[in-house]
């Protein structure tokens, strides 16, 4: 079979639902081209990433190559008060990773020419089998399947399920990256090989380590990542949306983009809400970044020969640290599903309704008990 004879996949998003999800269909013997709205090298909004059993196994299948290890281990939980005191502490280890390692590995493992920057998804048309996607550059696409990955913000989504928008969920997650050897010795000491919480009245913090930039591993070449969830309203939301260069930007505050005088406040709040080991994390970080938390489910995932994967389709909070997980786990049975169904000479349209009821109860679930987790820890509620 030459590529020519290969059913064909156009993913929208380049990100890393995207890029797994081309990764694992090339595994399955598909041609899989991503289309990306930003011409240039992704920003690497997430920081840390927990690295869940979904994702080794989805990178493992793709054939995706990740270095070893692919992140930094942490054995003990504990839980800190305002004096830095441990309330609480128990063994749960596991490995936590970053964002911008998976993006290198997944997109070093795809070939320069399945790879297209710059290129903004529009539109489409379905025949049958056959879609044509369309895109602002006028360049059209025709292929088998349609997949948006394109994240909480879909343009597939918002062509298919207009009335599906996210819902701000009354408190945000500020982020911060530090380079290891930058944070102050008694915070490092108490942090080290620990994945440290500390929760407030309406706030909560977490730290860990993850591999440093250059995904190294090696103590002093790593970074602490750090989340504060804190509650605002939805006009004060509105002017931290409002970035450093006056910009009102439409969803997050990436790095590099907030607001001094925001920076300035945040670093206040700290010296009065956190404890001494949290507010060093936050006094320590230049450039603290922020993603409002939002919930969104769609009651659907296939339309004919278009579906919705990952976030797309539906967002669990990140107290589930499951956002990657998911969307491994979609492109995963996906491949999967089609390489059964081609194996057992079933039609892809068979595959894709049972992939679909499948994925349908992964999101409920997980969408389920993110609100759970964090409308209980913020005390929040619709």
């Amino acid at each position: 079979m030459n590529a020519f004879d290969k059913p064909r996949a156009v993913v929208i998003g380049g990100s890393l639902g995207g890029l797994l999800t081309a990764n694992a269909l090339r595994a399955a013997g598909w041609h899989a081209d991503v289309f990306e709205t930003s011409p240039n090298q992704l920003e690497s909004r997430g920081g840390g990433v927990v690295l869940q059993p979904d994702v080794l196994e989805a990178l493992a299948f793709a054939g995706v190559a990740v270095p070893n290890p692919p992140g930094v281990n942490s054995g003990d939980r504990i839980y800190l008060d305002r004096e830095d005191r441990v309330l609480e502490q128990f063994h749960m280890p596991q490995m936590q990773t970053s964002w911008s390692l998976l993006y290198r590995a997944m997109k070093n493992a795809l070939p320069a020419q399945a790879l297209h920057a710059g290129e903004t998804f529009v539109d489409f048309d379905q025949d049958g089998e056959r879609v044509v996607a369309r895109f602002e550059s006028g360049r059209s696409v025709e292929a088998d399947l349609l997949i948006g990955a394109d994240g909480i913000r879909s343009t597939l989504r918002r062509r298919l399920l207009p009335e599906i928008v996210p819902v701000y969920a009354g408190y945000v997650a500020w982020r911060g990256l530090v380079e290891e050897p930058d944070l102050p010795i008694f915070a490092a000491n108490m942090l080290r090989d620990r994945f440290a919480f500390q929760d407030g009245d309406g706030h909560s913090g977490l730290s860990y380590l993850i591999p440093g930039d250059d995904d190294s591993t090696v103590p002093g070449e790593r970074r602490w990542n750090w989340v504060w969830y804190r509650k605002y309203g939805a006009e004060r939301l509105g002017e931290l949306l409002v970035d450093r260069h006056g910009e009102k930007r439409a969803f997050s505050l990436p790095p590099g983009s907030t607001k001094n005088a925001d920076i300035v406040q945040l670093r206040d709040e700290a010296r009065t809400m956190l404890g001494p080991t949290f507010r060093a994390l936050v006094e320590s970080t230049d450039d603290p970044f922020m993603q409002p938390i939002v919930d969104l489910r769609s009651p659907q995932m296939v339309f004919g020969r278009a579906l919705l994967l990952g976030d797309a389709a539906s967002v669990p909070r990140p107290h589930t640290a499951g956002s990657t997980a998911k969307a491994a786990a979609n492109a995963h049975a996906l491949a999967l599903a089609l390489s059964a169904a081609a194996d057992g000479g079933e039609t892809i349209d068979t595959a894709l309704r049972r992939w679909e009821h499948q994925q349908l109860q992964l999101g409920r679930r997980m969408t389920d008990l993110g609100i759970s987790l964090g409308n209980r820890l913020m005390k929040v509620g619709h």
